[in-house]
């Protein structure tokens, strides 16, 4: 049986960007053409100022291009308004920061049940209810009423990833998300990060971490605002498991 072909979601189509500065122009991003395709886990690696965090804010809508097109689900969304981008992105994006960006005056339950609140669902019973089964799948049920200060780094990680899945987008971009955490709590996260792909979610990671990148479907490598390397991990680990089977056989 010829496998499903996975299709390109998103799509950056000689993306350039730069930065006007007072020694001259910088260009973070050089001409970048990329696909990323639904049920696909990929990780963005490189030093930094390689243009990671630029191509997430690109891919986000964070940021537009100086040149080129970034196309997600047909959509050009470099086209769209400050305010469609916004839309956009919650209905589309689970964002996780590096440094969390949870609201400090509401609880870690508060912090998930906002971003169904801001699409304007308003049935406050099934908010929370949904917020507490996210947290409860990273450990966090027991801490749901704490504030972030009351919690650790670890925590308040697990908790940002818990709001990016409130809305259950197509989505998934995280800067980092297993920086601060112990190795029990990134690996939990990893398969929740698995779990959502075989879902057919698309799930994009930026991390310092070779080893953990290697767990990924798909490793992407920039330098200088290129792409210098990107490797299928899944396409070798099905000829490996293809050749294991042959042979057993």
């Amino acid at each position: 049986m010829t496998p499903k072909k996975k299709t390109a979601y998103i799509s950056l189509q000689h993306v350039t960007k730069n930065f006007l500065l007072t020694s001259g122009i910088f260009t973070a991003l050089d001409d970048i053409n990329i696909d990323f395709r639904s049920s696909e886990f990929t990780c963005v690696v490189g030093r930094s100022g390689s243009g990671k965090s630029t191509l997430m804010n690109m891919i986000t809508g964070i940021d537009k291009p100086t040149d080129g097109k970034i196309v997600v689900a047909g959509k050009p969304i470099q086209d769209f308004t400050e305010n469609e981008r916004a839309r956009w992105r919650g209905e589309n994006l689970g964002i996780v920061f590096q440094f969390y960006q949870l609201i400090p005056v509401l609880s870690l339950l508060e912090n998930v049940m906002l971003p169904m609140q801001l699409l304007g669902k308003t049935d406050l019973s099934k908010i929370e209810k949904k917020a507490l089964r996210l947290l409860a799948a990273v450990n966090l049920e027991d801490q749901a009423h704490q504030r972030p200060e009351k919690a650790s780094g670890g925590q308040q990680q697990c908790a940002a990833i818990a709001r990016a899945l409130a809305n259950d987008p197509p989505i998934l971009i995280a800067d980092e998300p297993t920086g601060n955490l112990g190795s029990e709590d990134a690996t939990m996260v990893l398969g929740i990060f698995i779990d959502l792909v075989k879902k057919g979610k698309t799930v994009i990671m930026v991390t310092h971490d070779d080893d953990l990148a290697k767990q990924a479907d798909r490793t992407l490598r920039l330098s200088d605002g290129r792409v210098v390397g990107d490797s299928n991990h899944a396409h070798r680990k099905t000829i490996a498991r293809s050749r294991k089977s042959s042979h057993a056989e």
